[in-house]
């Protein structure tokens, strides 16, 4: 029997960060960011993964996504965004994790189950299905086709790279931590962001989870650029081809 106790305010936060953590390590193994020996076979929410072992790599994620929880216990959050870049800081991808909180729970109260909301094992199911999504991608958008990938400290490639950009709601700032600290964050690059999406992207949902507390979508968008070089890509091997055959 699953154990049918609504989630807490805290829980759905914590929930919903470790499954952006595993996502995004999914996300570099499944789009070839980073060499497949860089990955270790896991096992999280009842299937397959895999999980970076570089130390600096996982450091980065880590620290990214403690940032997000952050600012997630405040409301703040609007998207979170992995970006796929290559190698002149273009996006070629955005995978999307859209929030929206639903309810505000006073802090003395974020450890209480909330009425209404899912339980921990239905939600750890729905990220399983996230995951699975996830893992069949390349069927659905192809290999990003940009040649071998060169590791070397700090992971640093050659032609393709990532990084995780927040997206605030409107009406909100990035919070200090404790209020001493400055916010772990740096402006992004607009490019990177949903707002530098041009007309001729395509978006692709993946998933949505209703939990009763923070709702959460998954989405990738396909970029014009990325388009742009895949035609590029076929017309010089189409060209080669040719050369080859006279």
């Amino acid at each position: 029997m699953l154990d049918e106790t609504p989630l807490s305010f805290n829980q759905a936060v914590r929930g919903i960060a470790e499954f952006i953590e595993v996502a995004i390590h999914t996300i570099l193994y499944v789009r070839q960011v980073y060499p497949a020996e860089v990955f270790v076979r896991r096992k999280k929410y009842n299937t397959p993964v895999f999980q970076s072992r570089h130390p600096a790599l996982n450091e980065y994620i880590s620290g990214a996504v403690k940032a997000v929880a952050d600012e997630l216990v405040h409301g703040n959050v609007d998207k979170v965004i992995v970006v796929i870049k290559d190698k002149e800081d273009v996006a070629l991808e955005r995978f999307i994790f859209a929030v929206q909180n639903m309810i505000q729970v006073e802090s003395y109260n974020r450890e209480t189950g909330v009425q209404g909301a899912i339980s921990a094992p239905v939600l750890g199911q729905y990220f399983r299905s996230f995951l699975i999504k996830l893992s069949m991608l390349e069927a659905q958008l192809g290999q990003l086709g940009l040649g071998d990938a060169v590791l070397t400290p700090p992971m640093i490639q050659e032609n393709i790279s990532f990084a995780v950009v927040i997206e605030l709601r409107d009406d909100k700032a990035p919070s200090s931590i404790d209020g001493k600290e400055p916010p772990p964050w740096v402006p992004a690059t607009v490019q990177h962001t949903t707002t530098g999406t041009s007309d001729k992207a395509e978006l692709h949902m993946l998933k949505a989870v209703d939990t009763g507390i923070i709702n959460l979508s998954l989405a990738v968008q396909e970029s014009e650029h990325k388009f742009s070089t895949e035609k590029e890509s076929k017309t010089a091997a189409i060209s080669k081809a040719k050369e080859r055959a006279l």
